[in-house]
């Protein structure tokens, strides 16, 4: 039938054939390259956030490890520690006590040694019963600290089934310069890391961190390689020898920053280490490690996806062109004029296809440049919120510790008062500045949360106890807190990101209530997976919600008070969603004071 068709005929099927080969192979080749370059930003803009995280993070790590060993010098000078009192009295102990809850969220013990190296009080979460009497004068920390006469970081090992690392501060004696003992604290290094983020699982971005000998303290791969030295036979029969991260490695443990991409057999990754510093010196070592197949899921998704939907196109294109042309030859012999005028016709939409093209492609390069700029914009921003909030921790910490000691050696009643609204002031900067780092973390999607089991009414009896006690415009004897008692109730989420937002709630019910009562109240629903969740709401018989403030209530920077900075709620609302939860809030029907509530799922999902 193909042979029996006029030359012509023969010419234009062989055409449009050889057009729609063209054409699809033309936009495989497109599109190929088009995803190419797409991943190689990616991957460019991830290595770049990823530096930046990891920065931020060693600056955060090495800020607590100074606060620590700010808040144990100021133990090691205090007037009851200069006075010999180094043993097990009602004073000293209560000494230990106050400066332990100062720092209880970052260690799980502090004791103290006398010269002879023998432990003789402290203070732990767990108890001290297999602590007191013990002699640690083999322990190479307590050599160093006794000959050197300065504070010490250890080196990871493990003591009781647990690894630790140490940080000791020496005794001296301000008026003869005897070596009286020192002041130590013990740091369980996997809860400790997983403070900044996951230790556990290695399908999503995780966390290594190493000591100067390159030990491992934390790892996300395997809980079995903690303790394990890194360029051990263990851990690089582990990574098949890989010498990429081997280097990496290896300058990281040097003092010096490193980043590698690479891939030992359980798929490619990249990795960004920093040196943590206290005092100038690097101390620790972590990296943060990515899967790439993290990054490219999703965009893969979507780049099939627009595949698809581009094949369709052209098919559809050209079997609506095939149809046309099978009509055109069946009726070629009595409608030549037709053809003629309708070949035309298709010329015409080709020319304004090929305009709309190019008007495409023009408006697609300026979509391009504007998007690049905008990114260059928000890493600008990043990087100066991480680093105005890295820059304002800094001063506070020595701030914190100098006014702890002076506080410890202060007698004048009116000097006392005067150094309160020092500590005050400064912790609401100390605040301030995490609540910046928390928003740069969830705006970039970086917020990580070390999820375990715990009693929910606990930790609000906890958080109510603390809002009592510490509020920042002084206690509020005209305002009452309630929260009558409950069962027990168990969630699988982060303790410590819970404990911030019932203290950020409370907090702001209680700074907008000046008369009445605040009411905590758990009850349990089941959501629509029929999974149980726990509904827990904060109401207040304050001022109530503005209309105004409403529509944005946890937007950032949104407040009616000059008493915070807009933040509370912003960092809230991301906790709460990061914990697969909601958060919102109403003003009572009475027409007195608000309500806020959040949901939280009570299980492992």
């Amino acid at each position: 039938m193909f042979l029996s068709l006029p030359r012509i005929y023969k010419i234009g099927i062989v055409s449009v054939i050889s057009i729609v080969i063209f054409s699809f192979a033309l936009f495989y080749y497109i599109q190929t390259v088009t995803e190419t370059n797409l991943k190689n930003s990616i991957m460019a803009d991830q290595i770049d956030r990823q530096r930046i995280a990891a920065k931020s993070l060693s600056q955060n790590i090495g800020s607590d490890l100074s606060l620590v060993m700010a808040v144990l010098d100021g133990m090691a000078n205090s007037m009851y520690i200069q006075a010999g009192n180094i043993y097990d009295t009602n004073d000293t102990n209560e000494l230990i006590k106050q400066k332990y809850g100062l720092i209880d969220d970052i260690i799980d013990k502090i004791f103290v040694l006398d010269k002879n190296d023998i432990v003789t009080t402290g203070v732990s979460g767990a108890g001290m019963d297999k602590y007191l009497g013990a002699d640690f004068s083999q322990r190479e920390w307590v050599k160093d600290t006794r000959q050197y006469q300065k504070p010490v970081f250890s080196k990871g090992f493990e003591r009781l089934g647990i690894f630790s690392i140490y940080i000791s501060v020496p005794i001296i004696n301000r008026q003869n310069g005897q070596y009286v003992g020192l002041i130590g604290a013990s740091i369980p290094t996997e809860r400790f890391f997983a403070r900044y983020g996951n230790v556990h699982d290695i399908n999503t971005q995780f966390l290594v961190a190493y000591d100067k000998n390159g030990t491992i303290l934390a790892v996300g791969a395997d809980r079995n390689l903690v303790g394990k030295n890194f360029f051990g036979s263990t851990v690089q029969d582990l990574v098949g020898h890989n010498k990429i991260l081997n280097n990496l490695t290896r300058t990281l443990t040097k003092g010096n920053p490193a980043f590698g991409i690479y891939d030992y057999g359980r798929s490619e990754r990249i990795n960004t280490g920093e040196p943590i510093f206290v005092g100038n010196k690097p101390i620790y070592f972590i990296q943060v490690v990515t899967p790439t197949k993290a990054i490219f899921s999703k965009v893969s998704e979507t780049l099939f996806t627009e595949r698809v939907k581009g094949y369709s196109l052209l098919i559809a294109v050209f079997a609506s062109v095939g149809i046309l042309v099978i009509f055109l030859l069946k009726w070629s012999n009595t409608m030549e004029k037709e053809v003629v005028k309708r070949t035309k016709a298709l010329n015409k939409s080709n020319l304004k296809l090929g305009i709309m093209s190019h008007q495409l492609r023009r408006s697609n390069l300026s979509l391009q440049n504007a998007n690049e700029q905008l990114k260059q914009h928000d890493k600008i921003q990043k990087e100066f919120i991480n680093m105005a909030a890295h820059e304002l921790r800094t001063p506070i910490q020595p701030i914190l510790g100098l006014t702890d000691v002076l506080r410890d050696q202060i007698t004048d009643s009116h000097q006392a008062k005067l150094l309160g609204v020092i500590m005050r002031n400064a912790r609401r900067l100390q605040r301030l500045s995490r609540d910046i780092l928390d928003v740069s973390k969830i705006e970039s999607s970086l917020l990580k949360l070390s999820k375990t089991s715990f009693e929910l009414n606990e930790k609000i009896k906890s958080a109510i106890n603390d809002t009592e006690n510490g509020h920042d415009n002084g206690s509020n004897n005209n305002v009452k807190i309630l929260f009558p008692p409950k069962e027990p109730i168990t969630v699988f989420a982060d303790r410590d990101r819970i404990y911030q937002v019932l203290s950020n709630l409370l907090n702001n019910a209680l700074k907008f209530t000046n008369n009445g009562t605040i009411s905590v109240n758990t009850s349990l629903i089941s959501s629509d997976n029929h999974n149980k969740e726990v509904i827990v709401t904060i109401i207040d018989t304050g001022i109530g919600i503005s209309p105004e403030i409403m529509p944005k209530l946890f937007s950032k920077f949104v407040t009616s008070s000059n008493q915070g900075t807009g933040l509370g709620l912003f960092i809230s609302k991301g906790i709460i969603e990061a914990h697969g939860g909601k958060i919102w809030a109403e003003n009572n029907s009475d027409g007195v004071g608000a309500r806020f509530s959040f949901s939280l799922p009570m299980t492992e999902p």
